[in-house]
């Protein structure tokens, strides 16, 4: 379907690609993995042309219909955002709104071209039927409902909306279009827990060919069945999931070495003889031979480390033992009523996962504890002895865009040395010369690394954390959940990561309840494990 001869690409003095293969066939789901700058966006603008090869061939056959969904979104605005969802979903998408338009101008009584605007009617309606575009609309619905929007939102103007939901409107066009092949770049950000199942499903029922990035686990392991990782230049293909991948990978890094140390061995003892002879006649011929016979040797190489850096908290000071008390919490935006009489007791060392749809009002709730905002009546009072932690996508504008990674660190931290600061910023995947990059140079995820770095050095006994892993890689995110488990404080904490639910959730708060209805909250005195096998079978799939 889709294939890569031979590809080299470079960008300065940066070799992005080195003689890489690469296929995707029909029907395949295809996760695309490697770090950062590996070249996982050149490769899917390969694909839609929006970039070239330096050398080799890039073969997509012309027929071949391309739906690409990417992190950056185009201005949406104008109309409701069901049209516009419509709109980009490819052929049909033109049609309906073509139809739109020439019923207008049919309805127009000074149009003086009638016989030309209904001759166009007919052949636009022919192939927009033929299309199943009268089926467009309520598909549409469907797709949104399921990526969480509520009616109201979707006959609502598309520009009124914030950037997260505007992307959910993005992935729907490209769903929509229902293209041959989909490319997806991390399309579960942005996404709450129910979305990320939904979609899921969709892409699970999906007839074409996906690949795609994702910086999650479980979501990744449900849909793929090959694993494509870019690596040094190469594009290395695993049948399996990422679980099967990290194995075999582990597998091929220890056969690798112990083949490099094998040849080393093997070389260093031929160098020995070479040296040992070298001066002497009667040996001289063998001497040569050997000399030619390693230079045709092929080097093996060292299997490049993955540097992961374990995160060791310092120990907190001790709480209280009532950490916070909520009583009669009252809290609505205009009419919309969020909490009416909401009561919690958080107490010291719980670790309460907030879960729910968007807009239910879990950043809400962490607003208020964190006292960002405050509700229309009740209280949420803090206990005693208590240093809180709180991190919101908002914490990312406190980092000063004019310092370096590691000057920041330094002018927050400034009693402490320069190698415990560069270890920090290690633990957190900036090593090396990534230290030395200005803040304001630095990406979203790159911005939040250093955002909870910051504030988990010296550690406070309650952290409220909003969504703490949208944009850190794999790695990033597994370090942090294992480094939260030796967490001697309390946490709270709202996450649509399955992976983050699991290893962290010792308590259960469900706002909205799992069909998004207004119940309600759910108070769960049990792991998020726990809860998934007792309430899973009233949502199932969801959860799990």
């Amino acid at each position: 379907m889709i294939s890569f001869s031979n590809i080299n690409k470079q960008y300065g003095r940066q070799l992005v690609f080195v003689d890489a293969e690469f296929q995707l066939n029909p029907g395949e789901k295809v996760g695309l993995v490697g770090p950062n700058g590996s070249g996982k966006t050149t490769l899917f603008r390969m694909v839609v042309g929006e970039e070239t090869p330096d050398e080799g061939n890039v073969s997509v056959p012309k027929k071949l219909t391309i739906g690409y969904f990417r992190q950056d979104v185009e201005e949406m605005k104008g109309r409701s955002v069901l049209d516009e969802a419509i709109a980009g979903s490819g052929r049909a998408g033109d049609l309906h709104h073509e139809l739109e338009a020439l019923q207008h101008a049919m309805e127009d009584p000074k149009a003086d071209d009638m016989d030309r605007i209904l001759e166009r009617f007919g052949h636009v309606q022919e192939e927009y039927e033929h299309l199943g575009g009268y089926a467009l609309e309520s598909q549409a619905r469907e797709v949104l409902h399921g990526l969480g929007f509520k009616d109201d939102q979707i006959d609502g103007d598309v520009g009124a909306l914030s950037g997260g939901w505007k992307m959910r409107v993005a992935l729907a066009r490209v769903l929509l279009g229902r293209p041959d092949v989909l490319l997806m770049d991390e399309p579960t950000n942005h996404l709450d827990i129910e979305s990320i199942i939904w979609l899921e499903q969709y892409l699970k029922s999906f007839k074409g060919a996906l690949l795609m990035t994702s910086h999650d686990r479980e979501f990744m392991n449900r849909l793929v069945s090959k694993i494509a990782e870019i690596d040094a230049g190469e594009i290395i293909t695993y049948s399996g999931n990422y679980d099967f991948y990290e194995r075999e990978r582990t597998i091929r890094e220890a056969n690798q070495q112990a083949a490099f140390s094998r040849q080393q061995s093997m070389l260093a003892k031929e160098q020995r003889f070479i040296d040992r002879f070298r001066t002497h006649a009667a040996k001289a011929a063998q001497v040569q031979s050997r000399i030619k016979a390693l230079d045709k040797i092929e080097k093996i190489e060292l299997p490049k480390k993955r540097q992961i850096v374990n995160f060791e908290f310092r120990v907190p000071p001790r709480s209280g033992e009532q950490v916070a008390v909520i009583e009669d919490l009252h809290k609505s935006y205009g009419p919309r009523v969020i909490y009416d009489g909401f009561s919690l007791t958080i107490r010291r060392g719980e670790r309460w996962a907030v879960m729910g749809r968007n807009g239910a009002g879990k950043t809400t709730l962490l607003k208020m504890i964190a006292g960002a905002t405050t509700p229309d009546s009740g209280s949420v009072r803090l206990g005693a002895s208590l240093n809180m932690g709180y991190f919101a996508q908002q914490s990312l504008d406190v980092l000063d865009p004019n310092l370096t990674i590691i000057e920041q660190l330094q002018q927050d931290f400034p009693q402490d040395g320069l190698g415990a600061l560069r270890n920090l910023a290690g633990a957190f995947q900036f090593s090396g010369d990534d230290v030395d990059k200005k803040i304001r140079a630095l990406s979203g995820g790159e911005k939040s690394r250093l955002a909870i770095a910051r504030m988990l050095y010296n550690p406070p006994n309650f952290l409220v954390l909003d969504e703490p892993t949208n944009h850190l890689d794999l790695a990033t995110k597994e370090m942090l959940v294992e480094a939260l488990k030796d967490f001697e404080g309390t946490m709270i904490f709202v996450s649509h990561d399955r992976m983050f639910l699991r290893g962290l959730g010792s308590r259960v708060l469900e706002l909205g309840g799992e069909s998004g209805t207004d119940r309600e909250p759910l108070v769960y005195p049990g792991s998020y494990i726990e809860y998934v096998q007792k309430l899973g079978h009233e949502a199932p799939g969801i959860f799990s």
